[in-house]
């Protein structure tokens, strides 16, 4: 199993962003406000410049893309103390995190195999996921061109019960680890082991295409979702949040 460090480089390539900048050792992404993970800072490496001039730059560079400044805070932030001097300037907490790891060597059987994936990313899936999750209209473009720039092996699942679509979501393999991304279940038929069973013939998919361990991300207030996980046999390894600049949210 990889160091934890790795699963957010791997997290950084798998949902990338519309555009990046690197600024010091920090990564900046930008997907014209689609998700915070497209539009935050990756504090991930060495930085050497003043943190306030450096802080105030990302600043004007976001507000100049008409974004609210973001910074993701993981154990592996540099300087180790941003966190603090990003409270002490008056950035709140958004989102809480928990980043799970799971070995697939003894994973279960699923039980349903009304499924389809496809590793193409297809109108379809795209249509069926903005309806499970209600996406916007003005961001389904947004989300298919960010979605169009990975580069590694994507499997784009769908998951039917008696010809309806009940569930979708996305893995995306890479260094033997597939990460899940936009696990959604249709609201009418959640609590009803869907989820689970397409998570299932996904992870299933990741390993017949060599993976050997998937990795996703939860929020912590989504209760749901974590008692999921932990029955799939998913294990916490660290947790992050993000430090917003003001109470714009980002979706």
């Amino acid at each position: 199993m990889m160091d934890m460090k790795s699963i957010e480089e791997l997290s950084l390539n798998n949902w990338p962003a519309l555009s990046t900048l690197l600024y010091d050792g920090w990564v900046l992404r930008f997907a014209e406000g689609y998700t915070k993970r497209a539009n935050s800072i990756q504090p991930l490496y060495n930085s050497t410049l003043d943190l306030n001039t450096k802080i105030a730059q990302c600043e004007s560079i976001y507000s100049a893309h008409q974004l609210q400044t973001t910074f993701k805070i993981t154990p592996y932030v540099q300087p180790p103390n941003l966190d603090d001097v990003l409270q002490n300037k008056g950035y709140s907490i958004l989102d809480p995190t928990s980043v799970q790891t799971l070995a697939l060597n003894q994973l279960n059987e699923p039980l349903l195999h009304s499924v389809t994936i496809e590793e193409q990313l297809d109108t379809e899936w795209i249509n069926n996921y903005c309806k499970l999750n209600r996406v916007a209209a003005k961001q389904k473009d947004i989300m298919k061109r960010l979605l169009s720039n990975i580069q590694t092996k994507t499997g784009f699942i769908t998951l039917y019960f008696e010809d309806q679509v009940v569930a979708c979501g996305l893995g995306v393999i890479e260094r033997s680890y597939i990460g899940l991304y936009d696990i959604v279940t249709d609201a009418h038929f959640r609590n009803r082991g869907f989820g689970e069973q397409m998570i299932l013939n996904l992870l299933k998919w990741g390993r017949e295409n060599g993976a050997a361990y998937s990795y996703l991300a939860v929020v912590t207030q989504n209760e749901p979702a974590l008692r999921l996980y932990s029955k799939l046999g998913y294990t916490e390894i660290y947790t992050y949040w993000y430090r917003v600049k003001d109470s714009m949210l980002l979706r």
